[in-house]
């Protein structure tokens, strides 16, 4: 008996935003990277088509990190080296895009100044072609300065700048407006700040085809459940017509599966949870499907190896999808 499947059919799709400028834009890109488009649930091809694949940006920081060595070992002696590191992460692992995130401007920290962290985003440019994120310490009033400065250095680079939250989105909306960059719109796993932020930001005068979401996320086994269920709303909104929900959606997937203690304790401490190595290879890659599956345009990751196991998995979902 043959059976008939039911296909959905969405009236909208997901918007899509271009990141990056060549030189005949007005960048010095060796491409651009175009995110979202999508008129589908991920990835269910006989209802739809995958427009552009998800991508991976691999995080570079203008210090070097605080973060675990089974991390830091994979990167050799560049971690030191923002520039040098970037390139590692394009030409060595195949990174789609540079996450820059300037955490050296820390007034807790070393305090750099907002010309300080726009050489070290000029150096990034110069070191390597894709096109790059750049966010600040999570500091609002000095990022707030430094974005300010990134944003003017680099004009013409198209770049996705943040972080453009509820109560700090001026600032940053208005940098991205004055120099042509892209914007991204944080909200803390809340749909309705999420929608919110993104009407306040295009008041001021910013299209919707400039601003990126970051409906913020957990790692596995520590809020990936909730994550996935705000992301699905936020998908479903958008193939639903509504405007103010159809951004692609960016996830530091890195950042929040390296902060589990299951990432970073080792061996000796908890003898049944295995190698360190594998472990938290495997942490930051489950992290990362998931999130693939209900619609992640952008994934913000930090270990090579699971880079590798990821660019595996989105080649093998955008195959079958174009098969």
């Amino acid at each position: 008996m043959p059976v008939t499947l039911i296909k959905e059919r969405f009236p909208s799709k997901v918007g899509e935003v271009t990141l990056g400028a060549t030189a005949e834009q007005g960048g010095t890109r060796d491409s651009v990277v175009v995110v979202g488009g999508d008129n589908l649930l991920p990835f269910l091809h006989f209802e739809g088509k995958v427009v552009n694949r998800p991508v991976i940006a691999m995080e570079v920081t203008d210090i070097v990190p605080p973060w675990n060595e089974a991390i830091k070992a994979q990167f050799g002696d560049v971690l030191d080296n923002p520039a040098a590191w970037a390139k590692k992460c394009v030409d060595e692992f195949g990174a789609d895009l540079i996450y820059v995130k300037l955490i050296g401007a820390d007034p807790e920290g070393l305090n750099r100044s907002p010309e300080d962290c726009a050489r070290v985003v000029k150096d990034v440019l110069a070191a390597v072609g894709v096109p790059l994120i750049v966010v600040g310490c999570e500091t609002p009033e000095k990022d707030n300065e430094v974005m300010a400065a990134v944003a003017e250095a680099t004009a013409g680079e198209n770049l996705l700048i943040g972080l453009a939250e509820q109560d700090n989105y001026k600032s940053i909306t208005a940098a991205a407006m004055v120099h042509k960059h892209n914007v991204i719109a944080r909200s803390p796993l809340d749909i309705n700040i999420c929608k919110q932020l993104n009407i306040l930001i295009n008041e001021m005068g910013l299209p919707l085809n400039k601003i990126v979401i970051d409906p913020m996320i957990g790692g596995l086994g520590f809020g990936i459940e909730y994550a996935y269920s705000i992301m699905e709303r936020a998908r479903l909104g958008a193939l639903a017509n509504d405007k103010m929900l159809s951004m692609p959606m960016i996830c530091t997937v890195g950042y929040e599966a390296n902060r589990a203690k299951e990432a970073n304790e080792s061996v000796e401490a908890f003898p049944d949870w295995g190698e360190l190595a594998e472990r938290g290879v495997l942490w930051e890659t489950l992290t990362a499907t998931a999130l693939l599956q209900v619609g992640a345009s952008i994934l913000v990751m930090r270990n090579p190896a699971a880079v590798k196991l990821v660019q595996h998995n989105i080649a093998d979902l955008v195959e079958v999808a174009e098969a």
